[in-house]
């Protein structure tokens, strides 16, 4: 008799935990297209522009060896990876790239262009990188 109510009970938590409401779930799709607008769009509008701008004007060989990092109050700042293609960009910006760049991106800002050296990648594999 008690192995029979058992099992009885068993079964009813079962059906119960079976049939009871599914949880609301809140669609995800709103939420990512506010984020998107938010952070993603924002962004992408101003750094396009300064990214395609850099990617005419900077020479290849040293465009590799740099990442747009930040764009902060017309402040944009641009990493690169070893100290001697940290001075050869400095020299091609204090002789007039910084201008044409400035000149060329107006429209999105850009009123300073602040280089630091740094790795936006891991090791020494130029397939790694990623570049902004």
């Amino acid at each position: 008799m008690f192995e029979h109510y058992r099992k009885e009970m068993e079964l009813r938590r079962l059906v119960a935990a079976k049939s009871g409401t599914p949880a609301s779930n809140t669609l995800l799709g709103g939420e990512v297209v506010h984020f998107f607008k938010q952070s993603v769009q924002k962004r992408q509008t101003k750094f396009g522009r300064i990214a395609q701008c850099w990617e005419q004007l900077v020479p290849p060989a040293l465009a590799e060896h740099c990442a747009l990092e930040s764009l902060h109050r017309g402040s944009l700042t641009v990493l690169v990876d070893s100290a001697a293609h940290l001075y050869e960009l400095k020299e091609l910006l204090l002789c007039g790239l910084e201008t044409q760049l400035k000149r060329t991106c107006q429209s999105a800002g850009l009123r300073k262009i602040a280089i630091k050296p740094g790795r936006w990648y891991e090791g020494t594999d130029v397939k790694q990188r990623l570049r902004f």
